[in-house]
């Protein structure tokens, strides 16, 4: 018996996904080297720790909604 393997979707899909992260890697990149030549070292910082603690007060919403239902 000869497998079929997981042919060329499969491969095309994980290929597109490595270049959107890419994509959206560099983003991230830029925006905080710019916050770290505009701002200083503790300016990025400052912008690191209010994106994470909007991420967290985000997700935590959504957990408590569910929570209730």
């Amino acid at each position: 018996m000869q497998e079929e393997g997981l042919g060329f979707r499969f491969y095309a899909r994980l290929a597109g996904i490595g270049i959107v992260v890419a994509i959206v890697g560099l983003i991230v990149m830029l925006i905080f080297s710019r916050a770290l030549y505009a701002w200083g070292f503790f300016g990025m910082f400052l912008l690191l720790a209010v994106v994470l603690l909007v991420i967290g007060w985000v997700i935590d919403r959504r957990e408590a909604r569910y929570e209730v239902e």
